[in-house]
């Protein structure tokens, strides 16, 4: 699997979690860049779900609405970000829009790090 890209949507296989981990064969959001995808063997990525019940005023989960291949609403998750092998990646669902990595996702990732920006969440 050589040709993967920031944005891109796959199925993947967690494996097994602990406590809230998710786990299992779920679709995940790749967001390392791309120099890293050619030629590292793992990949950074944030998990995709459908409950999307307890999403909500999460600033660390992004809503998406039938994009980027998904059959469903469904919220990833920023605070779980994680880097996997590449082996764990199995089937190619779609990319989200480049718009929407620019402005929602990559502000979700930067409140999970804690890195200065536009908003400020948690402590002052």
């Amino acid at each position: 699997m050589n040709d993967i890209k920031r944005g891109d949507i796959y199925l993947a296989d967690l494996g097994e979690g602990i406590g809230s981990e998710q786990h299992g064969v779920r679709p995940v959001l790749v967001v390392q860049n791309n120099i890293g995808n050619k030629y590292s063997p793992t990949v950074t990525v944030l998990p995709i779900t459908t409950k999307i019940h307890k999403s909500r005023g999460l600033p660390t989960h992004v809503m998406i609405d039938h994009m980027g291949g998904l059959d469903e609403k469904s919220s990833i998750m920023a605070e779980q970000i994680s880097t996997i092998d590449k082996t764990k990646l199995f089937t190619y669902i779609g990319t989200i829009p480049e718009d929407a990595m620019k402005k929602d996702i990559n502000e979700a990732i930067r409140i999970q790090l804690g890195l200065p920006g536009r908003k400020r969440y948690g402590r002052k």
